[in-house]
């Protein structure tokens, strides 16, 4: 197939592309680099298949690109990913993943791209759900403006969807976690955690170390984003997580033993946006699309130390 994928030089977006690569798919990857990494993309850009542009999702030339390359699917990736930023600077989160989406989805239409993949945030949607874990039936009430934001691209996708027959996949994502997660940036605690414990850094949690998340490791989101390319995720809306609650506590001690490194962080107010407790019912993906999280928290966080201690 010959598909785009936006955010490609993410976290997440990088290793989907690897994968995609890797099955015989041709690929166009699309970044802006604002908080990318062309370094992620150094083996899917071995590929005579793969291809790279420098683009920021909310221009207009984005329907020129999708009009010259003509994907049969877009994985829609690229958003701004920090719950913090988002309460800091809400406008600019509204900018890039509400006003972003609709300029990928109107591109879709624009170049007769039948298919879009888009990836919301099961961690943030729900809010604080009146039980746990959280199904898709239940009432969004999501808590910060990246949540509300990525509610509201869901909501744009399925009104695609009725205007433009522009099929449409919303999977809400778990707490990510795996190689190439930024341990210096805020948004991913596990190599925040793994990059500080491997220095014998101070590490700090923020609340009383109750509050719960649901980690999903990386691999098996992008196989829940193959999974999704031939429509089997259509008009759905899909938790993808690992279905069980670690707490940032727990997760902590799991860190420090695969490190080897003492386990006693410091404590810190709880911060403004952040939700307390979040798990994610995964029966709706294992019955539409036929997907299972396979790779345990064990064996993932033992992968992602050795990605961060290595620097690879």
């Amino acid at each position: 197939m010959r598909l785009v994928v936006t955010g490609a030089a993410g976290f997440i977006g990088s290793h989907l592309c690897d994968r995609l690569v890797a099955d015989g798919h041709t690929v166009v990857g699309l970044d802006d680099l604002s908080t990318g990494r062309l370094a992620n993309l150094a083996a899917a850009r071995k590929s005579k298949a793969f291809s790279f542009s420098n683009l920021d999702i909310t221009r207009p030339e984005l329907a020129d690109v999708l009009a010259k390359e003509r994907p049969e699917v877009v994985l829609h990736l690229a958003a701004q990913m920090d719950v913090r930023k988002s309460v800091e600077d809400p406008l600019h989160d509204t900018r890039t993943n509400v006003l972003g989406t609709v300029n990928v989805l109107d591109a879709c239409v624009r170049s007769a791209t039948p298919r879009v993949v888009f990836a919301s945030s099961g961690g943030t949607v729900y809010g604080t759900p009146p039980k746990l874990p959280a199904s898709e039936r239940m009432v969004l009430h999501p808590a910060s403006p990246y949540g509300s934001a990525k509610a509201a691209g869901e909501t744009y996708v399925a009104a695609y969807q009725r205007l433009h027959g522009l099929a449409g996949c919303c999977l809400r994502l778990g707490n990510v976690y795996g190689p190439r997660q930024d341990p210096h940036g805020e948004a991913g605690v596990v190599s925040i955690f793994a990059g500080a414990l491997l220095k014998r850094q101070p590490t700090r949690l923020f609340g009383d170390g109750t509050s719960t998340r649901d980690y999903v490791y990386v691999d098996d989101v992008v196989d829940a984003f193959l999974r999704c390319l031939g429509g089997k995720g259509d008009g759905r809306r899909l938790n993808v997580g690992s279905g069980t609650g670690t707490t940032v506590r727990a997760l902590h001690t799991a860190v420090a033993r695969a490190v080897s490194a003492p386990d006693a962080p410091e404590f810190a107010p709880a911060r403004p946006g952040e939700l307390h407790s979040i798990v994610l019912d995964v029966g709706q993906a294992r019955r539409a699309l036929g997907w299972e999280p396979t790779v345990g928290l064990e064996q993932g966080l033992a992968q992602t130390v050795d990605w961060v201690r290595t620097g690879r």
